[in-house]
């Protein structure tokens, strides 16, 4: 993509700041969109709750770059929390859409953020984009979060929904929970440790999205996952193994049920989710195996 103009929401969070600073890094003129009254010159005001964008300030976007959404880990889940992750994600990209088809000249892409949730507990099954959805919160949630892009693909804007697994970084998401476990000594396995986790570095998960923004054949869903899934228990190994710890302590089923509520059955799932179009469309990772995702992050 030449030099541009993008508008990205969650420009604040873990995989929208690293977006941000890449972007900006070659030149691309970036557009913050937040939840006060725009402050300074890169800010452009949105309210996701009342439906409401400052749409002058998306005049002239070539690409919007939506990641908003409340943390699926974050909280415990009450029924109160359960709400707020489906409304701050259905509610705020029904807005996003309706904002980018209300345009003259609506930009040529919104891609719109979705989770490996989608397929729901898959097991030992690989999965690709062609799956269906899965069964339980995640799943609907997705579903939902998915379909309020409509507004945008009905004005005949490329729409993508980047379906992203666990991104291993240290400053946030599951793993930035899990360095400083592993580092005390205190990581383990989760339950049996059979589970899959689809995992991708941060510095690959930004290079997808940068991948999915330049690549016009790419529309619908795409799993941004690494190449190799593995599962709860060798990703412990490797953790022990690159921070030269001990990984004796195992968190029981029962225990995470205690402590994590409804999530825990999300932690104990299973997700082996391959990135099919990704990689059929030429990408290529820079840290495809646990170990070197686990490494880029200490970087």
């Amino acid at each position: 993509m030449l030099h541009s103009r993008i508008a990205v929401t969650g420009a604040s969070g873990l995989i929208g700041a690293a977006l941000v600073r890449s972007l900006r890094t070659d030149g691309h003129e970036v557009v913050r969109l937040v939840r006060h009254p725009a402050r300074a010159g890169d800010e452009v005001e949105w309210d996701p709750r009342r439906g409401y964008v400052d749409v002058a300030g998306l005049v002239g976007c070539d690409a919007v770059v939506h990641l908003a959404g409340a943390g699926v880990g974050d909280r415990r889940w009450t029924a109160a929390y359960k709400q707020e992750i489906r409304d701050s994600r259905v509610l705020g990209t029904a807005a996003i859409a309706e904002a980018v088809a209300s345009l003259d000249t609506p930009p040529k892409v919104l891609l719109s953020g979705s989770a490996i949730g989608y397929y729901g507990d898959t097991g030992d099954r690989a999965v690709d984009e062609s799956a269906p959805a899965g069964e339980g919160f995640l799943p609907s949630v997705c579903v939902e979060w998915e379909a309020a892009t409509a507004a945008a693909q009905e004005a005949g804007v490329r729409t993508v929904h980047a379906r992203t697994g666990l991104v291993v970084a240290r400053e946030g998401g599951a793993w930035g929970r899990l360095f400083p476990l592993f580092r005390a000594g205190l990581g383990g396995r989760l339950g049996n440790g059979r589970q899959y986790w689809s995992f991708i570095s941060l510095h690959d998960e930004v290079a997808a999205l940068r991948h999915i923004l330049d690549t016009k054949s790419l529309s619908g869903p795409v799993n941004l996952t690494g190449p190799d899934p593995v599962t709860n228990g060798e990703v412990t190994a490797a953790m022990g193994r690159v921070l030269h710890r001990p990984t004796l302590f195992a968190a029981p089923a029962p225990a995470l049920r205690i402590v994590l509520g409804d999530f825990a059955e999300d932690v104990l799932g299973s997700q082996r989710v391959l990135p099919g179009r990704l990689l059929d469309s030429g990408f290529a990772f820079a840290f495809p195996g646990i170990d070197s995702a686990i490494r880029a992050a200490l970087r």
